[in-house]
């Protein structure tokens, strides 16, 4: 009997084990699923964000005058 016994505690952290490693599987899932949502909606907006600046602006050379302090 005592040999059963551990074998049915041992069962039993088993069981306990591997429902929390459900458990966080799931949490982690959760968490990669969100990210993901996230990292395309940067996307999205830098994107959009692109769309305003100008073309000429990254094409033309920086005036001298841009390059001035603001105290000039």
């Amino acid at each position: 009997m005592n040999q059963d016994s551990q074998t049915e505690k041992r069962l039993t952290e088993l069981e306990i084990k591997l429902g929390l490693a459900d458990d966080l599987l799931d949490q982690l899932n959760q968490a990669v699923f969100r990210q993901q949502r996230q990292i395309e909606a940067l996307s999205r907006e830098i994107i959009a964000l692109r769309q305003f600046i100008p073309e000429e602006r990254s094409t033309q050379q920086p005036s001298l005058r841009d390059e001035l302090p603001p105290h000039y």
